[in-house]
């Protein structure tokens, strides 16, 4: 099969910092070339995964997210090059519009990163009958009902590829942007309430993320809670092997949430509150704890050690695997093609 995959053009494939989309679009991209279909991904000029690669944009535009200009540049060059292709995996969100309205007669699926938010329920509900979507958890889909999705295609990662470590640190870890709704002042509040160390490392490049920094986490920052900042994937790793639990306080309902799955990998359980896709990744009491509210995150932390880092690995190896995802997605494709 000859499989076209548009990235969006905001970070390189995979990431050098933060980039959940792009660290799938990598796992994906190895993926289908490790099972011998034709890959090209269409990317920017600094991405490095080790696939053909296409591309009209130098270097990613990380710093016009969502700028029209780039990302309309980006995808106007792939879907011109794309007339050979036996399918097209598209993780932008212009590029499906553009195929919609195209009568494109190859393929084109769409993976929704984001949340069915009132915006993105417009578009989609307007190209759903031309373009098949890819939601990645069933909390996402249930919260579109009008939308038709494809299929729902749970994340997977290579186990092999994060380091597992048994015995942990001293520390809590939450990892994630600067946002409240991600919840960095309630990974705080726990580990202030309990007297435990908390490292926090994520992303704070927007105005509103420094205003948040600022107001909620910057007031509480001392020998007992850190902030690294915007951690490389190498430091990342080393943090999430060796703390005893990461926490994932959201009070949104995220989609999915790769960094719990990147924690399970290297045995490390996962705390996390009982919104968006939090209680599909996690098996309470088996790979972590799903919760409501502080008080049960508190006494959550207080039996992490019930929770084995060899069944969080396990969870990465069976069904949580880059394997299972990338087979998933082929037997789409193979149904799509079929029925052209």
């Amino acid at each position: 099969m000859k499989i076209a995959i548009i990235a969006p053009p905001w970070a390189p494939v995979p990431p050098n910092l933060y980039g959940g989309i792009e660290l799938v679009v990598d796992r994906q991209a190895r993926g289908f070339k490790d099972l011998g279909h034709d890959v090209t991904l269409f990317t920017t000029g600094d991405s490095t995964c080790p696939v053909d690669k296409r591309f009209i944009l130098p270097t990613s535009e990380g710093r016009r997210i969502g700028s029209s200009v780039p990302e309309a540049r980006h995808v106007m060059f792939c879907y011109e090059n794309v007339s050979d292709y036996d399918i097209i995996h598209d993780h932008s969100v212009l590029g499906p519009v553009l195929a919609a309205y195209c009568n494109l007669t190859i393929p084109v699926v769409t993976t929704v990163h984001g949340p069915f938010n009132d915006e993105l329920r417009d578009i989609y509900s307007r190209i759903d009958s031309r373009v098949s979507i890819v939601a990645i958890s069933h909390s996402q889909a249930k919260s579109a009902p009008e939308i038709k999705v494809s299929k729902v295609i749970h994340h997977g990662l290579n186990a092999s590829e994060f380091p597992f470590k048994k015995d942990k640190g001293d520390f809590l870890l939450f990892l994630g942007r600067m946002a409240k709704e991600k919840g960095a002042h309630i990974a705080i509040e726990v580990a202030k309430t309990l007297g435990e160390k908390l490292i926090i490392a994520g992303k704070k490049r927007e105005v509103w993320e420094e205003k948040y920094f600022h107001d909620y986490v910057a007031p509480h920052l001392n020998e007992q809670v850190t902030y690294l900042g915007e951690v490389q994937h190498e430091e990342k790793l080393q943090l999430l092997a060796n703390a005893k639990a990461l926490l994932f306080p959201i009070t949104w309902p995220e989609p999915f949430g790769m960094v719990m799955l990147e924690a399970f990998a290297c045995g490390t359980p996962v705390i996390g509150f009982a919104h968006g896709a939090a209680p599909e990744v996690i098996n309470d009491g088996q790979t972590g704890f799903v919760v409501n509210d502080v008080d049960e995150m508190i006494g959550a932390v207080k039996k992490i050690d019930q929770i084995s880092p060899a069944d969080c690995r396990f969870a990465v190896e069976t069904y949580f695997s880059q394997d299972r995802m990338v087979k998933e997605h082929i037997e789409l494709f193979e149904e799509l093609i079929k029925n052209i």
